[in-house]
Order: C-alpha cells, then structure tokens, then sequence
C-alpha cells in the first residue's frame, strides 16, 4: 500500500491554515508589544554613546555582524552543492551577500527570486528552487542547535533538537513540501511546478547529512550573537549570565526567521527578545541595545550590498 503524505489529515489541516495571515497579526503585535515598552520607558531611555570609550565595541559589533552574512553565504554555497551543484569558485558567496540588501530593497521575496534566477542558469529549477527554498531551514535549525543549550534551564529545551532530525536525505523531501507550501507566493511568482519524480531526477544530494553547510549556520547565529552581545556591553557591562543571554538570542532570532513579514524579523526579534529577557535586564537598557544592534546589522547589510545594487541601477540608466 503507497502511503500518500497530502492525504492525511493533518497534512490537509495544515494545509487550510493561512500562515500568511497568521504571521501578519504576530508580526503586528510584536511591532506594538516593543512599541508599548518603548514609550513606557521613553523618558528612561537615552540614545548617548560615547565614541571615544564604546566605539571599538561598536565597531567590533559591526565586524561580527559583516562575519555572519559571509558565513551564512558559505552556507548557501554549501547547500546547493549538497543538492548536487558542483561549485568551484566563490561566486555563489558574492551573489548571496550582494542580493541581501533585497530584503530591504524592494523587500518581501525579492532576494528569493534573485537567488533562484541566478542559480537556474547555472543548474536547473529543482536545485535552484530547493537550495533557496531550504536555507533558512538550516538557520533554523542551528538556532534551535544553540537554544538547546537551555536544556540546562529546563528538559523542555531538548524539543528544540527536532528540525536538525529533518536535516537529512532520507527526509528532506517531507521538509521542502512544507516549505513550498509556506512559500506559495514565491512559488506562483517563478511559475515553477514540482513534483517527487522531478525531484528525484534532477537533485543528487552527496551526502546523509550536510555538515559543512550546517555548521557554517551554526557560526552565522554565533556570529551575530557575539555581535549583540559586545553591542549590549556597550551600555551594560554586568552580563554574567552568557548562556542565558545566547539561549534567548537564538530564540528570539528563530522566531523573526520564522514570521518573515518585515526584512530579517524586524520588530518581531526585538519584541520576542525583550519579552524573554524580562527583568534580568533593565528595559531602557536593552531596548537601546535593540535599536543600535538593529542598526549595526542592517548597516552591514547594506555595506556589503552596495556594490550590487549601484551595478544593477548602472544597468537600467
């Protein structure tokens, strides 16, 4: 007997539910419940750094937050030869941090679809539809990797070891039908059909389980934790509690991955963040902390963007 995963019933449930919405009404809420805390602590709180004795941690911030996006392009690299795409030379690194500033500019999908037409003329749609499709699976699951190390807090924490089950060719398949269906809207823009024949035809992943790519996202959530967490010295210097601080992080940045509704979880990282952190911190304090690391990350982004996008405005003029 052929077991079929779209009849089941929870499969069709999840089918029915729209995410799209869903990750709307959190991500507003989110925006409102960092809003809320912001005002009500406004006449605490003071944007003054001093330059001359924090601006090398700022500075370093800003280097650790460069470092997570070259990683996290390392990766991209590495998951798409995982899928089968032999890559020799570093352009696909390039492309991925030149595309980022898509995230931000138009915004929404578009650094997809970027990613997914490069990688088509090089390869062909399943490999270029997947190894984009996927990757921030893999985020996910080396912040959930990381979040684990709550487990010392409590047993609960060890639930967060489930995705990285999913990491490997046996059941990768189930994982990418999932996203697809997360993905509706890119998938109607590229008016791209796929099918298990398809996949199983055009993908050849080179291993069980895709350990360089993994722990290359491993680094990239490090990365910008080490980033936030020299940002945070900034303005508050007893942060005894280290592994709190990088259980909550990769909580809450798994959460703005998760409800994509602003570039890179904007508002919903923040919120999520400053809710877990509660009283351990005082709350003018990490709310500045927010906004500046908010800063420095985007900042970085662009910076490395740049190039692209003056090449691509050269090209229309």
């Amino acid at each position: 007997m052929r077991f079929n995963i779209n009849n089941q019933p929870y499969w069709k449930f999840l089918n029915k539910v729209n995410f799209s919405g869903l990750k709307s009404i959190f991500f507003i809420s989110s925006l409102l419940y960092f809003c809320i805390y912001f005002f009500y602590n406004f006449d605490q709180i003071s944007f003054d750094i001093n330059f001359k004795k924090n601006g090398v941690n700022i500075f370093f911030s800003f280097l650790f937050c460069a470092l997570s996006v070259y990683l996290n392009a390392y990766a991209w690299k590495y998951i798409v030869e995982w899928f089968g795409k032999e890559s020799k030379t570093n352009y696909l690194v390039s492309f991925y941090v030149f595309t980022n500033i898509f995230k931000y500019v138009p915004g929404g999908i578009w650094h997809f679809i970027e990613r997914f037409n490069f990688l088509q003329k090089i390869s062909n749609p399943q490999i270029a539809l997947y190894s984009t499709l996927i990757e921030p699976y893999f985020m996910l699951s080396g912040s959930f990797l990381l979040a684990l190390i709550g487990v010392v807090f409590s047993p609960l924490y060890f639930l967060f070891i489930l995705p990285l089950l999913f990491l490997n060719r046996k059941l990768i398949y189930f994982v990418l039908k999932r996203l697809e269906s997360l993905k509706g809207k890119a998938l109607e823009v590229l008016k791209l059909s796929n099918s298990k024949v398809q996949f199983q035809k055009r993908i050849n992943i080179i291993s069980f389980f895709p350990t360089k790519a993994f722990l290359l996202e491993i680094g990239f959530v490090l990365s910008k934790f080490i980033g936030f967490y020299i940002c945070l010295n900034s303005f508050y210097t007893n942060n005894s509690n280290i592994i709190f601080l990088l259980v909550i992080f990769s909580l809450s940045w798994s959460v703005g991955l998760i409800v994509p509704a602003a570039p890179s979880g904007v508002g919903v990282f923040e919120a999520c963040l400053l809710f877990f952190v509660g009283r351990n911190i005082p709350q003018n304090v990490i709310l500045v902390s927010l906004i500046y690391f908010r800063v420095i990350t985007t900042s970085a982004d662009f910076l490395l963007s740049f190039p692209f996008l003056i090449r691509k405005l050269l090209k229309r003029i």
